[in-house]
């Protein structure tokens, strides 16, 4: 039997998961209400209170005012990438990066994002594999799924399906994608590995990742960490670019690479994370 200091701890840690993870779905459902109902100024104020990457200072991280910033946000999209969505899919951008810089899709390649938001990312993933390839959104909040196939309908997206389900316990069967995407949602989770081992078992073999995140240089602590920022602002949970590697290599990823693109608060990065799953032998 296991002592029950041992099973008070874990209930604990669960706990304090939990509540994490009920942050998460909060803000980010308030900023798909904001959008859904046009009101620019509630979702400036949500970003304002908890902006994504970094504190309040650092308010224009991630976009999400409809706003287009040229270092944060949907700024890190092209002209020509904001024209080939819907103008709600632009204004819930709340991410660090632009995963499409990475993810070098193919024609008939099928895709997963995790954490897709109001599907920006999944929408453009579509365009680029075409008819005969398929785009796969994952996200935990009821709302940002409504936004998003909102948007899908108003895209004409054919080849795009959104999904109710975590980032750690993904809705697919294994071997089901070629490429796995994210933008700024992998330092939310509270159970990395999970995040990794998913991403993982999902890509069939020689499929890879192309991620956009928050990525901490090595040596700040976890400590250092949550003095620049909140955990549902993307900072307090970001991994160091060891751990990062780490992590990846430990699940069976090779030819990891985490390269540090723009500075999000001091010592802390969006960054660009690559890695490949074998294929067979």
């Amino acid at each position: 039997m296991l002592p029950s200091t041992y099973i008070n701890w874990r209930l604990a840690v669960s706990d304090a998961n939990n509540e994490v993870r009920e942050q998460v779905r909060s803000r980010y459902a308030a900023a798909a209400t904001a959008v859904t109902r046009g009101n620019r100024d509630a979702l400036a104020v949500v970003d304002a209170d908890q902006s994504c990457c970094g504190p309040a200072e650092n308010a224009s991280c991630c976009g999400g005012t409809g706003e287009v910033d040229d270092a944060f946000g949907a700024g890190l999209y092209s002209s020509e990438e904001q024209g080939e969505l819907p103008a709600e899919a632009i204004a819930a951008s709340l991410g660090c990066g632009n995963p499409m810089v990475v993810a070098e899709l193919h024609e008939g390649e099928k895709v997963l994002d995790l954490g897709s938001g109001g599907g920006i990312d999944v929408l453009l993933s579509a365009r680029r594999v075409g008819p005969t390839g398929h785009a796969y959104g994952v996200d935990m909040t009821d709302e940002m799924l409504e936004l998003a196939n909102a948007n899908k309908a108003k895209a004409g997206a054919t080849n795009v399906e959104f999904l109710k389900g975590t980032i750690e316990d993904v809705p697919l069967p294994d071997a089901a994608v070629d490429v796995v995407i994210s933008n700024c949602v992998i330092n939310l989770s509270t159970d990395k590995s999970a995040v990794l081992a998913e991403m993982f078992r999902v890509l069939a073999p020689g499929g890879r990742i192309g991620v956009s995140d928050v990525v901490a240089e090595d040596h700040l602590t976890p400590a250092d960490r949550a003095e620049r920022g909140s955990y549902v602002g993307c900072i307090a949970g970001a991994l160091s670019r060891s751990e990062y590697l780490d992590g990846l290599a430990a699940v069976g990823f090779v030819d990891a690479e985490v390269t540090f693109t723009h500075e999000a608060a001091p010592g802390m990065h969006s960054a660009l994370i690559r890695a490949t799953k074998p294929g067979q032998v």
